[in-house]
């Protein structure tokens, strides 16, 4: 007998459920969440015939294995990997025919960090205020997956995917984030945002779904005052006391207490998401006077 689920042979590295997040509620401190690459989660639902706000799994570096019981669309889209389907090499970055029973694994990056599975229908896991994200610093949502879970897929809208195949950006070898002036760059030395656009920073390997950290030359700060807590942004540039910037991602607190000198726009956070440790990093200023 089959039903409409999916169960988790492979839980891998880091793998959540993730959809377009939870809009809405940052002043009770819940952050959005929701997937890092949301070009690559897009387009894996749209390849499998869904909206672009379904539930997908992302996965982390070593990627996952899970066995359908029911016939299924899938697709894979995000970091680069190997795919296969029951054993056999299947398509990445396209749509794919499971048949109920066939173990689906998707493999290590072979570039990036983090790779997409959409599944005609989407991950049906309970919503938690309006979103059925996996979200790491609040709790909200489902947990990462664990071995022999048991997930529920949706029912297909019907039709055929929107398409059979779609172009994709590649990941880059150096990540280049765009920073706009943000509100604490008078709490920083006036060599600093020289330094922070000529810095030959790299990605740090503490970096997660919560705040990509780097390494490299530290800002030095102009005011040793307490700064209170106060409203934190996607893609703000915080700088804790080592002086190394750290630019928030999906999972981000919603109040700090460390000056931002900057703030990432939301477009350039994808390949954020994909910037794998020592990736070198620049940071490209924009309109700062």
């Amino acid at each position: 007998m089959t039903d409409r689920a999916l169960s988790v042979v492979r839980a891998g590295a880091l793998t959540s459920v993730q959809d377009e997040g939870r809009h809405g509620h940052a002043h009770l401190g819940v952050p959005r969440s929701g997937a890092l690459d949301l070009a690559a989660s897009r387009l894996a639902n749209r390849l499998v015939g869904n909206a672009p706000g379904a539930a997908v799994l992302e996965t982390t570096l070593n990627g996952c294995a899970v066995r359908p019981r029911c016939a299924v669309t899938v697709a894979v889209t995000g970091a680069p990997c190997p795919v296969t389907v029951a054993g056999r090499p299947a398509a990445w970055g396209a749509p794919v025919r499971v048949p109920s029973g066939a173990v689906v694994e998707v493999g290590a990056a072979t570039r990036g960090v983090r790779s997409y599975l959409a599944f005609a229908g989407g991950i049906a896991v309970e919503p938690v205020l309006g979103s059925r994200s996996t979200d790491l610093l609040s709790g909200l949502g489902p947990a990462p997956l664990r071995d022999a879970e048991v997930l529920p897929l949706g029912r297909p809208e019907g039709g055929h995917p929107y398409v059979d195949w779609a172009p994709a950006p590649g990941v880059p070898d150096q990540l280049v984030l765009r920073v706009r002036p943000g509100p604490r760059v008078d709490w920083f030395t006036p060599d600093a945002p020289g330094v922070l656009a000529a810095g030959h920073y790299r990605v740090s390997s503490a970096s997660n779904r919560i705040g990509l950290r780097t390494e490299g030359p530290a800002l030095r700060r102009a005011s040793r005052r307490e700064l209170p807590s106060e409203g934190m942004v996607l893609g703000a540039v915080q700088v804790p006391p080592d002086g190394r910037p750290v630019v928030f991602l999906a999972d981000h607190p919603t109040t700090g207490g460390y000056p931002v000198i900057g703030v990432v726009p939301e477009p350039d956070l994808a390949a954020a998401a994909q910037a794998a440790p020592g990736t070198p990093l620049r940071f490209a200023l924009a309109h700062w006077s």
